[in-house]
């Protein structure tokens, strides 16, 4: 867990990786209860058999948004800005899942602050965050994630 005590700590740290999140298992429970909750069954995340059959993966693989959504808690785990009294989600520039995640894997977070803005009550943080699969070769997720926080 990386803590900051304020803004200008983190400023001086512009454009460097900032943290590394706890690894995080991907099990099929939790691709299944993704597909519950976005009611996106695809066969690639839920049919094991047919992906044993069909599958280039050779088995399940994790929804590409199953990932994304895994960023914020992954974030939380490597990351606390002490003087915030509320950070919120403001959106994404960039997304791209360049590998699979198969059922089984362990993901983890790297965390670059690429930049901050102030903003309106405020300040704007620009991450690029690559999420990358435990053993594998390339990123599973590359987001440039656009945050905002408030004192």
């Amino acid at each position: 867990m990386r803590e900051f005590a304020n803004l200008a700590e983190m400023r001086a740290l512009a454009g460097q990786e900032l943290a590394v999140s706890d690894w995080v298992d991907v099990t099929q429970e939790r691709v299944n209860l993704f597909a519950e909750a976005t009611n996106d069954h695809q066969w690639i995340h839920v049919d094991l058999e047919r992906c044993k059959r069909e599958s280039p993966f050779g088995g399940p693989i994790a929804h590409g948004y199953l990932t994304l959504s895994l960023v914020s808690s992954l974030f939380e785990n490597a990351i606390r800005m002490l003087d915030a009294t509320m950070v919120v989600n403001y959106g994404l520039n960039k997304l791209r899942f360049p590998a699979p995640v198969p059922v089984g894997s362990r993901v983890r977070a790297r965390m670059t602050l690429q930049k901050i803005e102030d903003i309106d009550g405020g300040a704007q943080l620009e991450w690029l965050v690559v999420v990358e699969r435990e053993g594998g070769t390339k990123p599973v997720c590359v987001a440039e994630l656009l945050m905002r926080r408030y004192p």
